[in-house]
């Protein structure tokens, strides 16, 4: 097994991309900014103080608690409490969890979806082309955030009342990700319009491979570069948009609060001197965002033939 990874680690160290990445700071800051995040989420369980969910731990006696260097803070709640007396460190910690997973899943969704329309588009030409660019078109004339509204607005005047709060990840996922597609389709539509007519796709249907084995195992390798980074781009896209929508108050539910269901419930009390409820989670969004947008930044400038 070790003598597997191996090589491939002495490959990626001896990579442009990593020569790329070492001579850039910002790229560098970046990562570690995001990787910070990403560890925190993901083992918010064992690195959190508290438990901001477990109600049996909650205790309304701790609420508004300000931070621990300000008067009347608590060393037991470094970055203070809410109004239900959750620790706001393992409420961030907790909350980009959850961030993050609607956020990766959503651009998941949506480089699938967007991926395949645009091979179908760009191989098949004609009026399956025309058919979906037209849809392309239509959907481009919309912001995403009013797209992700209709379709969350949509989805909860069909489903039970009962199943909102059950359901209401997986629809957000869904809404973020439907309204995120078209740039996909449009880039990959783009490099397979160029690459259908080059001599080895030519060469691959003399032999008689067929065209779903030509799209997957030749033109879709030579189009993934800049669909991965308009995948680093959208990243920080769904995330702000998971996060406006949940401060509107259509996102996850309050039992599974994300970072901009913990920015609105501060929002409420900002102007009466409890800063810390909004702020904190307001700088882990922000440090989140501009971090992943500044390592799609270099991403893109890297895989650019132009400027190496």
């Amino acid at each position: 097994m070790i003598a597997r990874i191996a090589p491939f680690f002495s490959r990626a160290a001896d990579s442009d991309l990593w020569h790329s990445f070492k001579r850039s700071p910002g790229a560098i800051i970046a990562a570690i900014v995001t990787l910070a995040i990403l560890l925190g989420a993901l083992f918010a369980p064992i690195v959190a103080p508290h438990n901001p969910f477990d109600l049996a731990s909650l205790s309304i006696m701790d609420a508004n608690t300000p931070p621990s260097w300000e008067e009347g803070g608590s060393p037991d709640f470094l970055l203070g409490t809410d109004d239900q007396g959750r620790d706001i460190l393992s409420a961030v910690l907790y909350g980009s969890r959850v961030s993050l997973l609607v956020g990766f899943a959503s651009v998941l969704f949506s480089m699938v979806l967007g991926v395949t329309l645009g091979l179908i588009s760009g191989y098949a030409g004609g009026r399956v082309d025309s058919f979906i660019m037209r849809i392309a078109d239509v959907q481009l004339s919309f912001p995403a955030i009013l797209v992700a509204l209709l379709i969350d607005g949509v989805a909860r005047g069909l489903l039970p009342r009962d199943m909102h709060d059950k359901l209401a990840l997986y629809v957000l996922i869904f809404a973020i990700g439907i309204s995120g597609w078209v740039q996909y389709a449009r880039t990959v539509r783009g490099s397979t319009l160029v690459e259908r007519n080059k001599e080895y796709v030519q060469a691959a249907r003399l032999i008689g491979i067929g065209p779903i084995t030509i799209l997957r195992r030749h033109i879709l390798p030579n189009v993934m570069g800049p669909v991965l980074v308009i995948a680093t781009i959208h990243l920080a896209i769904a995330i702000i948009t998971e996060a406006t929508l949940s401060f509107l108050g259509v996102g996850v539910p309050p039992t599974a609060p994300s970072l901009g269901t913990l920015i609105r419930i501060g929002n409420s009390y900002l102007f009466s001197g409890m800063w810390w409820i909004s702020i904190f989670p307001g700088i882990a969004l922000v440090a989140l965002v501009l971090s992943v947008n500044l390592l799609g930044d270099w991403l893109r400038d890297a895989l650019n033939p132009k400027l190496r």
